[in-house]
């Protein structure tokens, strides 16, 4: 890697680090998500809770990297107030929660507390899990398959392994192949969503909340899909989840616009203004760019491999442009501008988006 790229992506992952403690300085025990101009603390809705973990992520990152022992300190602390959420039945993203908060704890310290909650959120994630259709239902209903919880499954993956409970792994090993046959497609594009008969687990269709159409790739769920069958695959060494990324990873190339910066929705039609049309999110971006550095690193194909790190790079460099890092913003309190979390609520729309400067922050301790 080039020196100057090298000290580029330091100096981003410095910005992120005094954004973050500004965070917690401000807004003690405040878990963001997303920011209305540009300010964290505000009244909008959230859909759904979702996002605590992306926050503590950040502060174990910082704490690998930078020296400073608050950010042990605060992660911990961090952690403790998402404890409850172990037993939260009303959300299938417990993975978001845990993986990204209680994990990191856990691998650095062998805590048997960690480990209990680990094992605990995992068992209540299974409890979403629709036997007739092989699926983990999302938040919206017992008949609707998220392309999102691919992002979760990992937990049970991790908690099987904990607990020594196959029940666990055979149930995110089903949900991932449901997902695989339902949600995506032969090209590698995805659906947001699938719905399925309850009584017969026949599947009925594909269909979105936030993306343009039932039948477009939004882009965040195309990432959310080759991140997560990647991470399956590390957990699991089966080589039809790999197939699995690899064909996401080829469609998001295939179709990623010249500055390597995904608009929200491959499908958008971009001779339309934001935010149906030309709108970009910086933190599909970012999903994309961690995923694909750790599908170089598995990829069985040497050049693939080489593929895949340069066009993780590419976005990540271009993120570091001031047009995305808000480092030339004043008053901006977030990481990454151009991020989006819901279109069709006019949610995060713009703005900074917290697992979109987690993601940021994830793919530059991986290059540096």
């Amino acid at each position: 890697m080039p020196e100057a790229s090298h000290a580029s992506y330091r100096q981003a992952l410095e910005f992120a680090e005094r954004q973050v403690a500004a965070l917690v300085a401000n807004h003690p025990d405040f878990f963001p998500m997303y920011t209305v101009g540009g300010k964290w603390h505000h009244g909008g809705e959230s859909w759904t809770d979702w996002t605590g973990g992306f926050l503590v992520g950040m502060m174990w990152a910082f704490d690998d990297g930078s020296g400073n022992p608050e950010w042990r300190a605060r992660a911990e602390h961090y952690c403790r107030l998402l404890e409850l959420r172990q037993v939260d039945r009303n959300v299938h993203d417990l993975g978001f929660l845990f993986l990204n908060s209680y994990w990191p704890w856990y691998q650095r310290t062998g805590d048997e507390a960690a480990k209990a909650v680990l094992i605990q959120a995992g068992r209540t994630l299974s409890k979403r899990f629709i036997e007739t259709g092989k699926y983990l239902c999302s938040f919206v209903g017992l008949d609707s398959l998220f392309v999102d919880i691919m992002m979760n499954v990992p937990l049970l993956l991790v908690a099987a392994d904990l607990a020594g409970d196959e029940s666990l792994r055979n149930v995110a090993l089903a949900h991932c192949r449901t997902t695989r046959d339902r949600l995506v497609r032969a090209d590698g594009s995805t659906a947001h969503e699938g719905l399925f008969n309850l009584l017969t687990g026949e599947f009925l269709r594909q269909s979105t909340h936030q993306g343009l159409s039932a039948e477009s790739t939004w882009a965040r769920g195309l990432a959310w899909s080759m991140y997560g069958f990647t991470q399956v695959y590390e957990l699991t060494g089966m080589d039809e989840f790999l197939k699995v990324a690899q064909r996401n990873a080829e469609y998001w190339l295939a179709h990623l616009p010249e500055d390597k910066v995904p608009y929200w929705d491959f499908n958008a039609d971009l001779s339309q203004p934001p935010p149906w049309g030309a709108m970009k999110d910086s933190s599909a971006g970012a999903i994309a760019a961690s995923a694909l550095l750790d599908l170089a690193r598995q990829a069985e194909s040497p050049d693939n491999s080489v593929v895949y790190h340069n066009a993780a790079l590419a976005t990540l460099d271009a993120l570091l442009d001031p047009k995305y890092l808000a480092v030339d913003t004043p008053g901006w309190e977030g990481v990454l501008k151009h991020g989006v979390y819901h279109t069709k609520r006019d949610l995060g729309v713009d703005e900074s988006v917290i697992w979109g400067d987690f993601f940021f922050v994830e793919a530059l301790t991986k290059v540096i």
